[in-house]
């Protein structure tokens, strides 16, 4: 498989052993719980027995921990403990083996400490941003399942059941939504409501065909297995995109739930940026599905451009008062030209994304490498630019035949732009055919490498 996981797990344990020291853990000895940090604290024992974790020799490996509450948070004292004590009032009502696991991006505001007294266990994550504060503090975790929710109070942490049987039941992602739970009143500005969150959406489910119809919930459920497959490389908001794009390519079982978002309980701004962000979520969905990015519009181009270069070759058109010469012409095909030299970039795009593991592995372009091989992209290539010399001489006969003096510019260009075209697809078709060759070559070795 080509995959940047292997890379990333080597910079995950440096990151493991940078963090190993700010580690809280504990055992439960007979109704005795000791926790170490920086500080030594007693933790109460209610919360001890939901809130089961492993010691520090279990290395981060699952074990027996069932359930995983993963937290990010940056400056949620208000709401953080309130949230951490939900989660273990769930575990303990539910009998699940479990674990609290907050990933601390950086707070000045004693959250690190208030997770601690509650009963979780902190990661520090150094590196900023939504999706790094949960990629880092899901690698420490030990469930065999995990659950993120948002730590501002707007998720309801004794409502986690659903979520865990639907991954008992073998799903791999469980997916809430807000808009099938509820919206409270004030819970979410009315632009996040009605335009961005629907839209953002259904552009995702349009590109990659997904069964989630609520891609940015906060909530949501997935197997430990899962998340190491799905690879995640994104640090910031689109983070939440990026889960459901990827699970989605890689053929897991995705499954929605209702959730119920209330207004979180923060008396500062939230970190999400509605319009920053949410271009964010679209130029990852935009990058991910070089169908959509460049394919289609290529495509799109190309078909509109040699339609108006058939139309215009054998004269001018006219269309009610509107009257279309030989520039139009000249125009269609330069759109013609951009819209292959997009279709291009859609391929180009599609290998790159493999070979760095940004998309899964398509079998159609292995399939495409055997038939369009370097020697019949520089055999079309070169027939082309042959086509192109044949009608540059034609044109330059036809100017002989008047003695190389004034010409009616109509019927020349006629002649040379389609000539001077071809010239153009020629060199394209070569060009392109020497980089798709090397990355070729790539494909070609990762996949070799992978079997």
């Amino acid at each position: 498989m080509i995959r940047r996981a292997y890379r990333g797990a080597g910079n995950s344990l440096a990151f493991a052993a940078a963090v190993r020291k700010s580690w809280w853990t504990g055992e439960w000895d007979g109704g005795e719980f000791e926790t170490q940090a920086r500080a030594e604290t007693r933790v109460k024992e209610e919360s001890l027995e939901a809130s089961i974790t492993l010691p520090a020799s279990a290395g981060g490996k699952s074990g027996n921990v069932e359930l995983s509450v993963v937290m990010p948070c940056l400056n949620e004292a208000e709401t953080l403990e309130s949230c951490i004590r939900k989660a273990i009032g769930f575990l303990r009502e539910h009998g699940v083996r479990g674990e609290v696991v907050v990933g601390d991006n950086g707070s000045t505001d004693g959250s690190r400490e208030i997770a601690t007294r509650a009963g979780a266990r902190v990661v520090n994550v150094p590196v900023r941003g939504y999706g790094a504060a949960i990629f880092h503090a899901t690698l420490q975790a030990r469930g065999r399942y995990i659950v993120v929710g948002d730590a501002d109070g707007s998720y309801d942490f004794m409502a986690l059941q659903p979520f865990l049987e639907k991954m008992r039941q073998g799903y791999e992602l469980v997916m809430g939504n807000r808009f099938l739970g509820g919206i409270r009143p004030g819970a979410m500005p009315w632009k996040n409501r009605y335009i961005g969150n629907p839209i953002l959406s259904r552009i995702g489910r349009l590109f990659f065909h997904c069964s989630a119809r609520d891609f940015h919930c906060g909530l949501r459920g997935f197997s430990a297995e899962a998340f190491r497959r799905m690879d995640l490389q994104t640090t910031g908001m689109e983070f939440a995109s990026e889960m459901v794009v990827r699970a989605t390519l890689l053929n897991m079982r995705i499954a929605e739930v209702p959730a119920t978002l209330d207004p979180d309980g923060r008396s500062r701004p939230p970190h999400l940026r509605p319009w920053r962000d949410g271009w964010r979520h679209l130029r990852f969905l935009l990058l991910f599905s070089p169908r959509w990015l460049f394919l289609i519009p290529g495509l799109l181009l190309m078909f509109l451009g040699s339609v108006g270069v058939a139309i215009l070759w054998p004269g001018d058109v006219t269309i009610g008062s509107i009257h279309l010469g030989v520039h139009t012409m000249l125009y269609a095909a330069m759109t013609t030209a951009a819209g292959y030299q997009a279709v291009t970039f859609s391929i180009f795009t599609k290998v790159f994304a493999i070979c760095e593991g940004l998309l899964p592995e398509d079998p159609r372009l292995t399939r495409l490498f055997r038939h369009i091989t370097l020697e019949s992209g520089l055999a079309v290539g070169f027939v082309l630019m042959i086509l192109s010399a044949a009608g540059t001489l034609y044109a330059v006969s036809y100017w002989s035949d008047r003695s190389f003096g004034p010409l009616d510019a109509s019927k020349m260009l006629r002649l040379v732009i389609p000539a001077a075209f071809m010239f153009l697809l020629g060199c394209q078709t070569v060009l392109n055919s020497l980089f798709l060759s090397v990355l070729g070559l790539r494909v070609r070795r990762v996949n070799e490498v992978s079997r």
